[in-house]
């Protein structure tokens, strides 16, 4: 009965049908029947009818205050519903440093949206050591770091491991089909990640080792923009195992060579989160699920 209600108070508010009939999209015989409907079921004529004139009779009069009664009521009704979802709508802030932005969160904050399409993600950056003082004073629910802790009051859980590999583009010199060595990187044309994230601590520690001097062409915060220069510069470069997507691979014409020193650069990936937080039941959910996910996306 809503449904003629609303068509009801449209007529009378508009005064004609032709009117009411393009206000709510109906054509005027559909509408009509609505009208006389209503009629029907009440058992009284609610419009006297003068050709197109309509004249509401007195308990039309009655009819249309019952009417607006009932539309007021369905409209708070409406917007006490729209508050209730409002305020039942799970949010979650994640912290991540900018390299494991650029790796781990895209596929984790998507498995989080497939399954929980309706919840809200704020995102906060910054350094690792900044990532796990934001979770410790609650200004995020859950960190993602590049590194395992071990931490009274925080909770950590190993999401997978990572470790450098060298890219390059193919055709390059390196890509013969040889067995590539560290020594190889010697004096080696390189575009390298900028100081400041444990990558290029990693990069460092292994140059060191080794006691590789690269021609370092470039440092760069973005393993986006280096992978677009590789081809360009004709250099090779070192980035985790986790950006390197088969089709980012192809995309950019590069390829990866497996060199063993390179293997003990691995590192792990964590999730940590205050044990006294109050995570939702759904959150808790997607934690235990999280790590097969991507141990599952970051191997393709």
């Amino acid at each position: 009965m809503l449904e003629e209600l609303i068509v009801f108070t449209t007529v009378v508010e508009q005064s004609s049908l032709n009117k009411a009939s393009k206000l709510l999209n109906l054509s005027q015989p559909a509408l009509s029947r609505k009208i006389v409907k209503l009629e029907e079921e009440w058992g009284v004529a609610l419009f006297n009818r003068n050709g197109k004139k309509l004249e509401l009779t007195r308990v039309g009069h009655e009819a249309y205050l019952y009417a607006l009664e009932q539309r007021q009521r369905h409209q708070n009704f409406l917007q006490s519903v729209s508050r209730f979802k409002a305020a039942n709508r799970s949010t979650i802030t994640l912290g991540a440093s900018l390299t494991t932005l650029q790796t781990t969160l895209p596929p984790l904050v998507t498995a989080l949206m497939n399954n929980y399409p309706d919840m809200e993600v704020k995102l906060l950056t910054g350094k690792t050591h900044e990532i796990v003082s934001y979770v410790r004073e609650k200004k995020v629910d859950i960190g993602v770091i590049a590194s395992s802790i071990s931490e009274s009051g925080l909770k950590c859980i190993p999401l997978f491991q990572d470790h450098l590999e060298l890219v390059v583009p193919r055709g390059h010199e390196l890509a013969d089909g040889g067995p590539v060595a560290m020594g190889d990187l010697n004096d080696r044309s390189m575009i390298i990640f900028s100081k400041g994230t444990w990558y290029r601590k990693l990069i460092d520690e292994v140059f060191v080792r080794y006691g590789i001097i690269p021609d370092v062409r470039m440092e760069i915060d973005s393993f986006e923009a280096i992978v677009r220069l590789l081809p360009t510069c004709k250099s090779a470069t070192l980035l985790p195992k986790s950006y390197l997507r088969k089709q980012l691979l192809k995309d950019n014409d590069l390829v990866t060579l497996p060199m063993k020193e390179l293997e003990q650069t691995r590192r792990e990936t964590c999730l940590i989160y205050g044990s006294k937080t109050n995570l939702s039941s759904e959150i808790k959910e997607w934690v235990n699920d999280i790590r097969s996910h991507l141990i599952q996306v970051l191997t393709i």
